[in-house]
């Protein structure tokens, strides 16, 4: 997709093209070595008709995977996408390319392939920001690849709604996690069945 508290929070400051000041909250630097656990976090999801292009399981920085995809297992984990700005011409993501995420409202393990935002100026767009969507109190967005090629358009948006919430209710996300966490494998929306909604409580094999 082209398109498209933790302990302390570091901030990463740039100037726009407009020339004011942007900040950017990010994970505490340690989180690069160990598991930090956020409980704001605003989820949606993406699919084969709703990616850039439409129609197509195109990614940004595969690592895993040349297209979207995966099973959700810690080997395995299903394509996201995150927020990333044009900082002097050069793509930067706020999450780094290949860092793995466990969500244990729908029990896989994703890892970052691709990007959430578009334009010249993705950093002024919701999935950069992710603070406070719709109100919620979020930090992050992150989205999800919910596949849905052999479904039809309208279970694959019924999906991310179901990922997103009706309620906007945020959930909790462990960035570089352990490997033993409880999975659901396969795609997120497989033979007309989505998997989502178990809740935002950590379950250990």
């Amino acid at each position: 997709m082209v398109l498209r508290k933790v302990a302390a929070i570091c901030v990463l400051a740039f100037t726009t093209a407009a020339g004011s000041l942007w900040q950017v909250p990010l994970l505490p630097a340690a989180a690069a070595a160990r598991e930090t656990v956020v409980r704001t976090v605003y989820t949606t999801g993406y699919s084969w008709y709703s990616n850039t292009p439409p129609g197509s399981a195109t990614i940004a920085y595969g690592v895993l995977h040349a297209t979207a995809g995966g099973t959700g297992t810690y080997a395995d984990p299903v394509t996201l996408a995150v927020g990333h700005s044009v900082v002097n011409g050069k793509d930067v993501l706020d999450f780094p390319r290949g860092m793995r995420v466990y969500l244990p409202d729908v029990r896989r393990y994703f890892i970052v392939e691709d990007t959430c935002g578009d334009g010249p100026a993705p950093q002024n767009g919701p999935c950069h920001q992710g603070r406070n969507v719709d109100g919620s109190g979020s930090t992050i967005w992150l989205d999800l690849w919910i596949g849905g090629r052999d479904g039809t358009a309208a279970a694959a948006a019924a999906c991310a709604s179901r990922i997103t919430d009706a309620s906007g209710r945020l959930h909790t996300a462990v960035f570089n996690p352990a490997p033993n966490y409880i999975v659901a494998p396969g795609g997120l929306l497989s033979n007309g069945r989505c998997t989502a909604g178990f809740g935002n409580t950590l379950i250990r094999r």
